[in-house]
C-alpha cells in the first residue's frame, strides 16, 4: 500500500472512532428510599400471586371463564396501589378461608382486569 493511502486510512479510522464514540455512561447513587419503598411492592405482589396459585383459586377463575395465566400477567402490571389495595384484602382473609370470602375476592379480581 501506499504512503498516502495507508495516512488516508488512518486518519479516516480515526475520525471516526473520534465521531462515533461520543456517547458516555452515567451511573449515580440511589437513596435509601428509593430501594425500601421496591420491597413492598415486590412482597405485595407475591402476597397476590401466591393466593391466586391456589388451586381452589384456579379452579373458581375457570368456571368464571377467565384465565389464569391472564390474570398473572394482569397482577404483574397492576400498580402499587393497586396491589397494595389487593394485597390488603388477602391478607384479611381468615386463615382457614372461607369459600365465600374467596369467591368475593375473585370476583372483585375479575371485576379489576375486565373495567380496567
Amino acid at each position: 500500500m501506499r504512503p498516502v493511502t495507508f495516512r488516508m486510512i488512518c486518519r479516516l479510522l480515526i475520525a471516526s472512532v473520534m465521531v462515533l464514540s461520543v456517547q458516555t455512561a452515567r451511573a449515580g447513587m440511589i437513596g435509601a428510599d428509593q430501594v425500601t419503598s421496591a420491597a413492598p411492592a415486590q412482597s405485595e405482589r407475591n402476597t397476590v400471586l401466591n393466593a391466586l396459585s391456589r388451586s381452589a383459586v384456579t379452579s373458581e377463575l375457570q368456571a368464571l371463564g377467565v384465565d389464569p395465566k391472564a390474570v398473572r400477567d394482569r397482577v404483574a402490571a397492576m400498580s402499587d396501589e393497586e396491589l397494595r389495595s389487593l394485597a390488603g384484602k388477602v391478607n384479611s382473609l381468615p386463615v382457614g378461608g372461607e369459600g365465600l370470602v374467596i369467591v368475593v375476592l375473585l370476583v372483585l379480581l375479575v371485576l379489576v382486569i375486565l373495567f380496567d
